[in-house]
């Protein structure tokens, strides 16, 4: 009765010991038995650092300094053209008449004045009245932006010009003989200004301040 108790266990151990796991005792992981492990994620990729100024090649300095004279250039050139245009706008506005002196007026109401311009019998003399006042708006429009980069839009350079050409007209219709204050030549003054910065000064502006 022994013998026979004792058979059952011998064959027990032998079907255990023919698994490939039950004679180390521990279960083998599944991603070794198919050969295949976790994948490793590929470095990430970092950034391209910024060159600092020391690491900036000579044509890049080149380039950068040629930028800058002509900004430069740029800057002087329109400033310039700003004083002869002052001079100007000096001499048109700021010199005596004392022939038109019967002939002026104060005009305070917009429009009047250039009714009044529109109703004469020569159409040359009022385009030469309107066309004269918006050329003298247009230098405000194109240099101003390129002057001050700061001026740059349309309500600043519209403000700029109201305010300049109203001190025009204050000081002509308080201290020069023959001149008059009128709101209708503001008007048509800041109106170039517009003109010219639409057409010509915001590129422009951009161009050397970009």
């Amino acid at each position: 009765m022994a013998r026979t108790a004792l058979r059952p266990r011998s064959a027990f151990r032998l079907r255990t010991g023919k698994t490939g796991t039950a004679k180390t005792g521990t279960a083998e992981p599944e991603s070794a038995k198919s050969g295949t492990g976790p994948k490793k994620r590929a470095p990430k990729k970092s950034a391209p650092k910024e060159r600092t100024p020391k690491e900036r090649t000579a044509p890049e300095e080149k380039r950068s300094f040629l930028a800058l004279v002509r900004r430069f250039v740029a800057m002087v050139a329109a400033f310039a053209f700003m004083v002869a245009f002052a001079v100007v706008l000096a001499r048109l506005t700021l010199e005596p008449s004392p022939a038109s002196e019967a002939l002026t007026h104060t005009n305070l109401h917009p429009g009047r004045s250039l009714r009044a311009y529109l109703d004469q019998p020569e159409l040359r003399d009022a385009g030469k009245q309107i066309g004269g006042n918006l050329l003298l708006g247009i230098p405000f429009g194109v240099l101003v932006p390129v002057v001050a980069p700061r001026t740059r839009g349309v309500l600043r350079v519209l403000l700029l010009t109201a305010v300049v050409m109203l001190l025009v007209e204050f000081a002509q219709g308080a201290m020069i003989t023959g001149r008059a204050f009128d709101i209708d030549d503001v008007i048509l003054n800041t109106a170039g200004a517009l003109i010219g910065y639409v057409l010509l000064g915001r590129r422009l502006s951009r161009a050397v301040h970009r």
